[in-house]
């Protein structure tokens, strides 16, 4: 699943970060193929602590092919920034973005090229591309996680997944599914239950770190003194039986409104909290609830080969692959 599922999402990302046609699940993309090489020598130097130096790494052949990589994917991003930039016609700048912004075709270069400081400064190119590139490189991978993990959940628990393929079908009884518009998402509160209930269980990134702007007494008196970097555990929260009982269990329902009223707002943290937070994280939800949505109502998911053992990397993968078993639906009336 995880194969498939991730450049779903970098198609996608691709398009709505940069307004272009990848059809890299068809055909094969050379910037695609830079993202995927990045994302695996990151996770293999971050493994290795005698890589973490930029010295030694660059004279390697991983480094070699790191820097190749990366002028490869900056250089496509500073191309399409400056082609957008090129192609303005004389209206101006801001004059064309609020006229996207009306027929709702903007993208994400288009609204980095809006952004404007508290001083009215816009960002630089250099700035754009940064941004840019973080959302592709953050937000493929640990969407494709989270929809793989979700997917597998519902195989497991299939009255669960029956449920959700209802709920899907009565919002779009009357229309196209293609037809799944902004405002649908919300009536949607059963399947929005299962995928967070997948992200407690199974959090595509397992561990962030944060550096204390203030000393923190613990409870039992202990002091982490402000400066220090500390790494917060996402898996050992969601895990953790003193915060969710029965902490292993796959239970949709520890999301019912009703049920998270005493509930910590630190007590699920899959995009982290604070100011710091996920920047797509929005975007992410929404992703996963229209993929899930159309995917359950064309197929059925079920269980395949052995239970996965969990494997974080930079994200929680599964160690020899998530296999699925997928069957299409019958075209008639369900």
């Amino acid at each position: 699943m995880f194969e498939h599922i991730s450049l779903m999402t970098l198609d996608s990302l691709q398009k709505c970060v940069f307004s272009f046609d990848s059809n890299c699940q068809e055909k094969p993309s050379e910037y695609i193929s830079a993202v995927l090489e990045l994302s695996a020598l990151v996770t293999k130097r971050n493994q290795q602590i005698t890589l973490h130096m930029d010295s030694l790494y660059h004279l390697i052949p991983d480094g070699w092919r790191f820097r190749r990589a990366c002028r490869l994917v900056h250089d496509f991003t500073d191309s399409v920034i400056q082609e957008r930039r090129r192609t303005l016609p004389d209206q101006g700048l801001d004059d064309l973005l609020k006229a996207k912004a009306k027929v709702k075709t903007l993208d994400f270069i288009d609204v980095l090229l809006l952004a404007k400081d508290e001083d009215g400064k816009e960002l630089s190119d250099e700035d754009i591309r940064a941004e840019a590139d973080t959302f592709m490189f953050a937000g493929h991978d640990t969407t494709a996680s989270g929809l793989a993990w979700v997917l597998y959940n519902l195989a497991r628990h299939p009255e669960h997944q029956e449920r959700c393929r209802q709920e899907v079908r009565e919002l779009l009884r009357d229309r196209e599914p293609k037809e799944i518009e902004w405002d649908d998402l919300a009536q949607l509160p059963f399947l929005t239950m299962c995928i967070k209930e997948s992200l407690r269980l199974h959090p595509p990134v397992t561990v962030i770190s944060r550096r204390c702007t203030q000393d923190i007494v613990l409870p039992d008196g202990r002091v982490i003194p402000k400066g220090v970097i500390c790494l917060i555990s996402i898996f050992g929260t969601h895990h953790s039986p003193s915060v969710w009982p029965d902490p292993e269990v796959y239970d949709p329902f520890r999301f019912d409104p009703e049920n998270t009223k005493e509930t910590s707002p630190l007590a699920f943290i899959p995009f982290s909290a604070g100011p710091r937070n996920c920047i797509g994280q929005t975007f992410a939800m929404t992703e996963m609830k229209v993929v899930l949505a159309l995917t359950l109502l064309s197929f059925r998911v079920l269980p395949a080969g052995e239970e996965p053992r969990r494997k974080p990397e930079l994200i929680l993968r599964a160690e020899g692959g998530l296999w699925l078993r997928v069957e299409p639906l019958s075209a008639g009336p369900q």
